[in-house]
């Protein structure tokens, strides 16, 4: 424990030695801009029922994709503040702007409320109710993990997963168009294997020492078992959806390089390095290049053919 003078500063107070400049990169950072990846979600259903060619359709759709941002950032903002004494604790979390003091926390506070506000009132130049209520949905589940879910065994696995879910589901409704079962299954499971090797992988690097309650719970076979699930049932669906209900060959194609982004993904989680996705997905060549693959088989699919 440090003793002395330097031990007395109030958590939520900035050094002095931190610049104007240096808090309002800090803050960016505590906004978590790379997180903004998993917004492409929204784009998913518009781009599989060909509406983003249209300026209204794609418009809308970046309407949706703004309002999650938005939303997302208010949250992570109060996660980051509600945790900051753990964060503190964590080798790589406490250099977080929030927990390593560049950022107070009443300011992270007031920003992610204002945050929380605006994405709905945002969200309705999309026109209608129906896309606010979406963003308010997705606000109350992430508010709810931030507070009490993510210390709820197997439920916080669910509950990750369901915002990801949400954001594809608020593709759809922005644009009005509607979506399939088979949309929604793959999307869920998808997520479902994202969050869980999310999981495994900081247990794998922390052990059950970790800031997260629930890692003192959950095995590694438990989590890779769950893993493997969600990976097989997921490629099931996608291969009955590309070949039943689409009798197309790029379609059929597509399997391939959908087959080799699951793969890949268990592959680099069993490596212990899936505890970021989004940098999974910014740094992952292989992961890059399976990807573009499958995004232009079915672009060709669907806007060409």
């Amino acid at each position: 424990m440090t003793t002395g003078h330097a031990a007395v500063r109030p958590p939520d107070t900035v050094p002095a030695a931190v610049t104007s400049g240096a808090r309002i990169r800090g803050f960016v950072r505590a906004c978590r801009p790379r997180q903004w990846l998993k917004n492409v979600l929204v784009f998913a259903a518009p781009a599989a029922a060909g509406v983003l060619t249209t300026p209204a359709g794609l418009l809308d759709a970046m309407v949706a994709f703004v309002a999650f941002c938005m939303a997302a950032s208010g949250a992570y903002l109060l996660n980051d503040a509600a945790d900051v004494e753990a964060d503190r604790r964590h080798p790589r979390k406490r250099l977080r702007p929030i927990a390593a003091g560049i950022v107070p926390v009443w300011a992270a506070r007031a920003a992610g409320a204002l945050f929380i506000v605006a994405a709905p009132a945002f969200a309705a130049l999309a026109g209608g109710w129906r896309l606010p209520a979406v963003v308010a949905g997705y606000l109350v589940l992430t508010l709810a993990y931030t507070y009490w879910l993510k210390h709820q065994v197997v439920v916080d696995l669910v509950a990750v997963a369901g915002c990801h879910l949400i954001r594809a589901f608020a593709g759809a409704i922005a644009v009005n168009v509607p979506v399939t079962s088979w949309f929604l299954v793959v999307v869920s499971l998808g997520s479902l294997q994202v969050v869980v090797g999310k999981r495994e992988a900081e247990m794998r690097n922390q052990g059950t020492n970790g800031t997260r309650s629930t890692l003192v719970t959950y095995t590694p076979s438990y989590l890779a078992h769950v893993r493997s699930m969600a990976s097989g049932a997921m490629i099931v669906t996608y291969c009955l959806w590309a070949l039943q209900i689409h009798a197309d060959t790029l379609y059929g194609v597509s399997i391939v390089p959908f087959v080799l982004i699951v793969l890949r993904h268990n592959l680099l989680v069993d490596r212990g390095i899936g505890e970021e996705p989004e940098e999974l997905a910014l740094r992952d060549r292989p992961l890059q290049l399976y990807t573009a693959l499958l995004v232009i088989l079915l672009v060709v699919g669907i806007y060409v053919k």
